[in-house]
């Protein structure tokens, strides 16, 4: 085996692979993104459904959604009101729209429920206001058959796209 000076080519090369694998490759973090320090709470008003086609439960189910989103992905408390981050707004689409029609028929083959959401998100600790917002998000996703059958499920996975949104760019600017 070759040495250089008594150590072996082969511990050389080994450190510097270990080297270069822990370099390389992407970082996560829970630590709750960009959260300033001295933000401690955060509350979340009732989304109310106003679309013109409304799901019984979507107000309930976004406004729990969001609450356990910025929960389980930062440090903050909740509050019933007045935190440091506030969010607040309303389900302005609920949508079911053809995707694809099926050949040789005007029957839909697949379907997209799009549900809409405007957030007003403010900054308590942020005496510029420059992090607060007020703004649309939207996701769907697409489905086979008639929605009746499938709400509850396309609901919670829309749900979870949107609050993932509206915590990315209330805390990391996205």
């Amino acid at each position: 085996m070759f040495k250089i000076k008594g150590i072996s080519i082969a511990v050389v090369f080994t450190a510097l692979m270990l080297f270069i694998i822990q370099s390389c490759g992407v970082r996560y973090s829970l630590s709750g993104g960009k959260i300033p320090e001295n933000m401690k709470t955060y509350s979340v008003s009732f989304f109310e459904n106003i679309s013109p086609f409304v799901s019984a439960t979507l107000g309930q189910t976004f406004t729990e959604g969001l609450k356990e989103q910025v929960r389980t992905q930062s440090r903050l408390s909740q509050v019933d009101q007045d935190g440091d981050a506030i969010f607040e707004g309303v389900i302005t689409n609920y949508s079911v729209t053809p995707a694809a029609v099926e050949a040789g028929t005007d029957m839909a083959a697949l379907n997209r429920l799009t549900i809409t959401v405007k957030v007003k998100y403010t900054n308590r600790k942020d005496e510029t206001g420059e992090s607060d917002f007020e703004e649309s998000f939207t996701q769907f996703k697409e489905f086979r058959g008639e929605v009746t059958t499938q709400e509850m499920t396309l609901n919670q996975e829309i749900v979870k796209m949107l609050t993932e949104d509206v915590f990315n760019r209330a805390f990391n600017n996205w």
